[in-house]
């Protein structure tokens, strides 16, 4: 047929042939009919299959030679309707029939695409014909339409039945035995492409079990057959993905998979060995812990004694099959330890390189899973890895030495190739030495508490290694020093920064000996031809500058021109010198700036090079650099050190070079913009000629959409320069630009221009240009709103600023303004900031001549909203807004003294007036309270009787805030108010509470030398009412004894000490609750003094009295969660006291009678609870002092506690989950039952709504600490956890809960503690 003769074939020829065919011949061939136009498939193809331009011309492959003849026209053309996807799919199924392999390559493709959408859905006949060919088709001649098939089995899965699936697994299986090389081949690609896309076990799905399950059986008997090894190796391969993937649902048949794979590791071949090995460690994360205590037997029997006559090969393939088991499932391995690891140090030191390897591969996964159950053998592991990983018997590292003050660069070049001949093919000890390095840094990582001994012993070791000859050992020595210096890096926070100095023997000491050491050593590594090396030396240095900030500073020549040697290197990839630039940029940050002046003239030039780099990330990092070094080397709070003549004017042309230029990347425009503004910041006075184009071209950026914001922030590094530079220029342009921003949605860029603004009034003041400022001011009414209280803040102190400058430019503005800030005044989530900004301002518009708004008005206004209300309304407003109005009183007092006295009249006649509203009242105390202080000596005399009297108002707030007021007045008259307010407690024993308020408000906010003539006063009324009945006066009395301590520390402290001793519980209990009163969130000088009594404190956790034990636990959580060096040295003698609090104590319960009912009732529980908080806050600031396995003892004990207990450790569970996976791993199989129960608990029929919802909230937060469980990766193996999985799945209302917990954890942000003090 003429058809068939014009057919392309591949080749020149197929190409003249088919030239001459289309001279002669339309493209689609009338010998064959087309479809028509509703019967033409719409798939991708779309096109005529039957025309020479089909689809398959248009993919590589079959098609190579006609990918270039045949133009894409004919996909693009789509039938304008079709029948159904079916009618499609068994149109490319037709073709895939073709005798033309061209024809079934391209149907096959176009099938590909369509089961890739998500959009199909087959039918049951269409399925089962897709199916069929498929099968058919990986039987087909050509590969490549193979290959393409199997490709289609992936997609297939999810689109097909189950039983679908399942006969494709079969006829893979099948062909699995098959005598052909190629088809074996093929279904071994299908059955791992069908694997990859079964939906694992988690999702609910039975599918993959249900397939496992098939092949498995398959699978086990290829492997045990011996003829032929390619089949063992392919079934050994898929059967390992196939554990890795989903081995809990195989659990039937993990007993029959354990003595298949066993029985292979005696196989000849060695690569059946290997995969074997990797197959058991899969199976043994998940098989049954009696299958995983038989497969430990197993292998710890089949070790032979190190003398005991055995093949080399099979000693390491047990090693290697350890190893991989300890790496997959090392937390199962534990018990086993102690018999397992002295056999494997044994095999260590046969002469066998790849044995050693195989065995210090072993104990790093031991010790990275195991670490309580190694710790009797970490001296031996450690001696081990020191020895061996100095074991290089091919080379003297000793002949360097001697010669290395002698070399020049070309003789060290030349060393370095002769290192190079060292390096013979079958050598393996480097192997060796890298497992010792790995095996270090796992066993620095392991035992934090070992770190001084190992910054004895390990610490010189690696820094001698640094001269490792082998490239990849070289980068695992670096990472194992790594390692030692970020477990050696101080806690995060002020606490420990302040509180706990380099102290002779501790880890930071003995780290800073260690620097000149480490620079020597990495001397000739920083100039080393590999960039891999020098890239491990700027990442070790870059750890060692942050751990020890100052450290590098006498050794700065030796680091600048390794960096310069660096910056120089074009020869390799540009990783290097950014790598250079940061290690630069950090070092700026981290050390002194006298340190780089003698280097400048060396170190500046390359880094100008890099500005100008071609390539963006390059200039973007030597900007930032460049940068660093401005703000470094001429910091503006300090006299310049060193002249910049010579610099700047080159740091200017090649910043200004950046700036011009428009065709630049994003990150290096912001930059040029941040770097240009730092250079004007700190040398504008040294620019010269080069200032006003530099200010233009940041008014030419503030118009540009894309830099605007960088255009911004740099003009604010140049208002608030105190090099007062003229920026007359562009602040009449630029004014009404920022104005414009201020309208836009980019909260980003709003702040960043109420900041510039700021700083523009604050430094020109009255140079801005009036009509400018008004424009500004016209957009401020609208950011002085509660939607973004930051913005708010922002705009207030933006607003101080201008009436400060140009009262006159207000006059617009101010009422709009004044009646925001005044609505914003009304809202109780009024943050401090913008309640002291609003008091600025306040002031502000008050305090300039004349006043902006008179005195008397803003008064009024400020208080109509409290005045305006009805007589008997209650106070109508949030408590915290009184509060806020009575600081704005206050302050508005403050800026103008003359009429104090006078608004302290008004305010005790407000208080008095028998017709004020209980608002009124209540903000006449509280501002009495602030401004009662600077007010005369005539209403302070009114003020005793008036406060007294409504401190027995019928209104809870009045007398409340009537109590705060005599307080604070007091502490601003205490000759006059102390011995009276002394006087009333003794007086007044009803009113002692409200009193007693007053006394503490008194104490707290008086000068602490003004309290010490009355201090033994206080100090004998306070003590003696400790023994008080009511616990809440006993709380207030130990504030005011903690107040009364912290003035007069030394004195009082041991006097409080020997209270403890003498008194009775309540005196002991509120002496402790004194004592935690003490612990401040700030450093004070009492800490010291106080630290050298805590052990006393402490010893009260041994009191007979349930309250005194619940108060130490109390101020020992608020020791541990504010100051935690406080406790830190002590916790060995306090934990195992802390610990013994955790227990149910059956002696503390009993029934109490509730008529016919009996009620039991645990005086222990609040004890627990308190016990149970401290654990908490142990976990967040003191985790390194902490023994995790007993650790975890109690809390286990508490998931089966009370609710409140259970609610607790819940949330302990999920943080010790993410802070250390490994101990939680090896006890997860225990964990799971309590949360379990929890799970399944029924509330009782008939119980109460509240029961109801506390059983949810403890399913939710035991759900929680599941999510938890599952985020540690080897945890979803266990066959417990599989289980349990399995139950939540099936179970309608835990599987909703589960997902709604995990959505939740997916979008809520990171909240890692938990306030618990």
């Amino acid at each position: 047929m003429q058809a068939a003769a014009g057919r392309p074939r591949a080749g020149a020829d197929a190409q003249e042939g088919l030239r001459s065919l289309s001279r002669t011949t339309p493209l689609c061939l009338p010998q064959r009919r087309r479809p028509r136009p509703e019967q033409q498939p719409a798939g991708r193809g779309g096109g005529c299959y039957f025309c020479p331009v089909s689809a398959a011309g248009r993919r590589g492959g079959a098609g190579g030679a006609r990918a270039a003849i045949f133009p894409p026209a004919g996909r693009q053309r789509r039938a304008a309707t079709m029948s159904t996807a079916a009618f499609h799919i068994s149109s490319l199924l037709e073709k895939m029939t073709s005798s033309d392999k061209d024809f079934r390559f391209m149907a096959t493709s176009d099938l590909m695409s369509e089961l890739q959408k998500d959009s199909i859905q087959l039918d049951e006949d269409s399925e089962r014909k897709v199916v069929k060919m498929l099968l058919k088709l990986l039987e087909d001649k050509n590969g490549e339409v193979q290959n393409l098939a199997v490709k289609c089995l992936g997609p297939l899965v999810g689109k097909v039945k189950e039983y679908q699936v399942e006969t494709i697994v079969d006829a893979l299986c099948a062909n699995m035995r098959s005598e052909k090389e190629q088809l074996r081949d093929i279904a071994g690609i299908g059955l791992k492409t069908v694997l990859s896309e079964l939906p694992p076990a988690a999702t609910g799905s039975g599918l993959a079990a249900n397939v496992c399950r098939k092949i498995t059986g398959q699978l086990t008997s290829a492997i045990a057959q011996q003829e032929d090894v390619a089949v063992q190796l392919e079934a050994l391969d898929i059967l390992s993905d196939m554990l890795s993937r989903l081995g809990p649902p195989l659990g039937a048949f993990h007993a029959s998979l354990l003595h298949c794979l066993l029985s292979q590791l005696s196989s000849p071949r060695l690569a059946v060995r290997k995969r074997a090995v990797g197959a058991l460690g899969h199976l043994a994360a998940t098989c049954s812990t009696d299958l995983f205590v038989e497969l430990a037997d197993h292998l710890l029997d089949r070790l032979p004694g190190p003398r005991a006559p055995a093949s080399p090969a099979a000693i390491r393939t047990l090693i290697q099959c350890l190893g991989s088991v300890g790496r997959q499932a090392g937390h199962r391995l534990g018990a086993h330890l102690d018999r397992l690891v002295p056999l494997v140090e044994e095999f260590c030191n046969l002469d066998d390189d790849e044995l050693r390897e195989s065995c210090l591969q072993a104990f790093e996964a031991f010790l990275r899973k195991c670490p309580k159950e190694m710790g009797p053998h970490v001296p031996n592991v450690t001696s081990l890895c020191l020895q061996y990983m100095k074991h290089d018997p091919n080379y003297n590292y000793d002949s360097d030495g001697d010669e290395e003050q002698m070399e020049t660069e070309d003789s060290e070049s030349s060393e370095q190739e002769s290192e190079d001949e060292y390096s013979d093919d079958d050598d393996m000890s480097w192997k060796v030495r890298r497992a010792a390095a790995k095996c270090m840094a796992a066993l620095i990582s392991s035992r934090p508490d070992l770190l001084p001994t190992f910054h004895c012993t390990l610490a010189p070791a690696l820094i001698r290694r640094f001269r490792e000859r082998e490239e990849n050992v070289k980068a695992d020595v670096f990472g194992a020093y790594i390692v030692l210096l970020r477990q050696t890096r101080p806690p995060k926070g002020w606490v420990e920064a302040v509180e706990e100095p380099t102290q002779t023997g501790s880890s930071l000491h003995m780290l800073r000996e260690q620097v000149p050491l480490v620079i020597k050593a990495l001397q000739r590594q920083l100039k080393d031809r590999s960039v891999r090396v020098r890239q491990g030396c700027f990442s070790l240095l870059t750890e060692l500058a942050g751990i020890l900030p100052g450290s590098l500073a006498e050794h700065m020549p030796v680091l600048v021109a390794g960096i310069v040697f660096s910056l120089a290197d074009r020869s390799n990839s540009s990783t290097i010198r950014m790598d250079a630039l940061a290690f630069l940029q950090g070092l700026l940050g981290t050390e002194p700036a006298d340190a780089f002046h003698p280097h400048l003239p060396t170190l500046l030039p390359p880094v100008m090079a890099c500005v100008s780099d071609p390539f963006y990330k390059i200039a973007a990092e030597a900007l930032l650099v460049l940068q660093e070094l401005v703000r470094a080397l001429w910091p503006l709070d300090r006299p310049r050190t060193l002249d910049p003549e010579p610099y700047v004017g080159e740091m200017s042309a090649a910043t200004l070079a950046r700036l011009r230029a428009t065709d630049l990347d994003q990150e290096v425009k912001e930059r040029a913009i941040s770097c240009m503004g730092h250079l004007v910041g700190h040398l504008g006075d040294r620019l010269g000629d080069d200032l006003q184009p530099s200010l233009l071209l940041l008014l030419d950026r503030l118009r540009n959409e894309i830099t605007r914001l960088p255009a911004v922030k740099a003009l604010t590094l140049v208002a608030v320069s105190p090099l007062q530079l003229d920026l007359q220029p562009i602040l009449a342009e630029s004014l009404p630009i920022l104005a414009s921003f201020l309208r836009k949605n980019q909260r980003a860029l709003r702040l960043a221009t109420l900041a510039a603004l700021d700083a523009l009034a604050q430094s020109q003041g009255l140079s801005l240009p009036p009509s400018a400022v008004r424009v500004v001011l016209a957009e401020l009414p609208a950011l002085v709103s509660e939607s973004d209280m930051h913005v708010a803040q922002l705009a207030v102190d933006f607003l101080t600023t201008v009436t400060q400058a140009q009262p006159a430019s207000l006059a617009e503005v101010s009422g709009p303004v004044l009646s925001e800030l005044l609505q914003l005044l009304r809202s109780p989530l009024l943050p401090a900031g913008v309640l002291a900004a609003a008091q600025g301002f306040l002031q502000a518009l008050v305090g300039t001549r004349p006043p902006c708004v008179d005195y008397a008005k803003l008064m009024g206004l400020l208080t109509a909203p409290v005045y305006d209300q009805a007589v008997d309304s209650g106070l109508g407003l949030h408590k915290q807004v009184f509060h806020s109005l009575a600081r704005c009183v206050a302050a508005l007092t403050a800026a103008c003294p003359q009429e104090a006295a006078g608004t302290a009249n008004r305010l005790v006649c407000d208080a008095r007036s028998p017709n004020s509203s209980t608002g009124v009242k209540v903000l006449a105390f509280l501002s009495l309270a602030e401004v009662g202080q600077v007010a005369g000596p005539g209403p302070q005399r009114e003020l005793k009787a008036v406060l007294l009297e409504a401190l027995g108002s019928p209104s809870e707030d009045v007398r409340a805030a009537a109590s705060y007021a005599l307080g604070r007045v007091g502490a601003g008259n205490l000759p006059d108010f102390l011995p009276f307010l002394l006087g009333q407690i003794e007086a007044e024993p009803r009113r002692q509470y409200l009193l007693l308020q007053s006394l503490r408000e008194a104490l707290g906010a008086a000068q602490p030398d003004s309290l010490k003539p009355y201090a033994e006063d206080i100090w004998a009324l306070l003590f003696q009412r400790c023994e008080g009945a009511e616990e809440g006066t006993r709380g207030v009395v130990a504030e005011c004894i903690g107040k009364l301590v912290l003035a007069n520390p030394p004195f009082l402290l041991p006097r409080l000490r020997k209270q403890l001793a003498a008194g009775q519980p309540n005196t002991r209990s509120t002496v402790i609750t004194a004592v935690k009163f003490l612990i401040l969130d700030q450093p004070h000088p009492i800490d010291p003094l106080l630290k050298s009594f805590i052990r006393e404190f402490m010893e009260s956790l041994q009191d007979p009295d349930l309250n005194v034990r619940r108060a130490t636990l109390t101020f020992f959580n608020s020791a541990v969660h504010n100051k935690p060096s406080l406790v830190r040295d002590l916790l060995n003698d306090i934990l195992p006291l802390l610990y013994r609090e955790t227990k149910i104590r059956r002696d503390l319960i009993r029934e109490v009678e509730m008529g016919p009912f009996k009620h039991t009732v645990d005086d222990g529980l609040d004890v627990r609870k308190a016990a149970f908080e401290c654990m908490y806050s142990l976990l967040e600031s003191c985790l390194g002092q902490l023994v995790i396995c007993e650790f975890l003892n109690h809390v286990e004990d508490g998931l089966k506690d009370h609710y409140d207990i259970r609610m607790l450790t819940f949330i302990m569970l999920a943080r010790l989950a993410t802070l250390c996976p490994a101990p939680v791993l090896q006890r997860v199989d225990r964990l799971i039952e309590p949360l379990r129960a929890t799970c399944i608990a029924k509330v009782k029929a008939g119980s109460v709504k509240q029961e109801f919802e506390k059983q949810d909230e403890l399913k939710r937060s035991a759900m929680r600490a599941v999510a938890a469980l599952l985020t540690i990766p080897e945890v979803g193996k266990s066959p417990i956890m599989a289980d349990f999985s399995s139950q939540i799945r099936s179970n309608p209302e835990l599987a909703t809960l589960f997902e709604s917990i995990q959505k939740d954890s997916a979008s809520a942000p990171n909240t890692d503690s938990m306030e618990l003090s």
